[in-house]
């Protein structure tokens, strides 16, 4: 399934639904797979979060779709980083870049400020593969450039349902992601005001993600400080791994859209081609062998 690290599984995503059916909610820890993508982007300790927070968003939001269906989240804004840019499937599969890895911008209290990075004016583009004719897309401005703060503006403005969206990433001062992960609530119809109100306030009073990750919370831990009083049941427990799509052979298809006189070009000049994923920065070389039976492939298939 593309590429992935090949370390034990520790990260995870829990699902659950209050007992009246009121709220559902899960939460995940993304630490392993955050730390994979920005070692394999070369991401500076503010790019790290801002990539990071999107990932975990991402897989949290995979998770609502059905089996086959895939999300993905585009963040671009005005500042240093350009763009984030986030795919997750219903299966647990995650995967993201940003525009520009080399970006540090620091509040006043020394914490990576993630807004900055992102910048205050631009779009979050939500598009959902589920399976039809055309994808479904959805699009609002930013609104803080927290990104779970924007996640949240999204669902409840775009999507018509009311979220609230926790996403933490601790960067060491190595760069190394120390703890990653997050959670999502959302009411559903019909609404149960109380509860709402409940656990809003408790959302307000608790310590940020990221310190309740570094305290070792799992995301049963999250869930259980988020509901502590709150009955409910837990639907699934689902593994996330970083996982890109990418492969030689799809790769492969778009030198085949280059037509013949970009791969004679390649060929000519370069000797070969060498092609990098923009999500993964998995290398793939043809050499020039590789290439003329490509070319040799497509005139035989034009030819027939």
């Amino acid at each position: 399934m593309g590429n992935s690290t090949e370390s034990v599984i520790t990260d995870y995503l829990v699902r659950i639904i209050t007992r009246d059916g009121s709220i559902r909610a899960l939460a995940c820890v993304t630490t392993d797979l955050v730390g994979e993508a920005c070692r394999r982007h070369g991401t500076w300790p503010t790019a790290s979060a801002a990539l990071g927070r999107a990932m975990t968003g991402g897989a949290l939001m995979g998770a609502l779709l059905k089996t086959g269906q895939r999300v993905a989240l585009r963040f671009e804004g005005n500042g240093p980083l350009k763009k984030v840019l986030v795919e997750a499937d219903a299966n647990g599969a995650v995967r993201g870049c940003v525009g520009n890895p080399e970006v540090n911008p620091l509040r006043e209290d020394g914490k990576l400020d993630v807004a900055a990075a992102i910048g205050h004016a631009g779009l979050l583009t939500v598009t959902k593969d589920l399976g039809l004719k055309e994808p479904y897309t959805g699009t609002v401005l930013l609104y803080t450039s927290e990104i779970a703060e924007d996640l949240a503006y999204y669902l409840t403005d775009s999507e018509q349902v009311p979220s609230a969206v926790g996403l933490g990433v601790y960067v060491e001062p190595d760069g190394a992601i120390a703890a990653a992960g997050g959670f999502l609530i959302q009411s559903l119809p019909p609404c149960n005001d109380e509860l709402v109100d409940r656990l809003m306030a408790r959302i307000g009073a608790m310590p940020s993600v990221t310190e309740l990750l570094r305290q070792g919370k799992t995301p049963e831990g999250l869930l259980d400080h988020l509901f502590e009083g709150i009955p409910f049941d837990t639907l699934e427990k689902r593994a996330l791994a970083y996982v890109c799509s990418c492969s030689r052979e799809r790769i492969e298809r778009v030198l085949v859209s280059l037509g013949h006189d970009d791969l004679a070009s390649l060929m000519n000049e370069q000797g070969g081609a060498e092609v990098t994923c923009e999500l993964c920065r998995e290398r793939y070389s043809f050499s020039r062998e590789e290439l003329q039976r490509i070319v040799d492939e497509m005139m035989s298939g034009e030819a027939c």
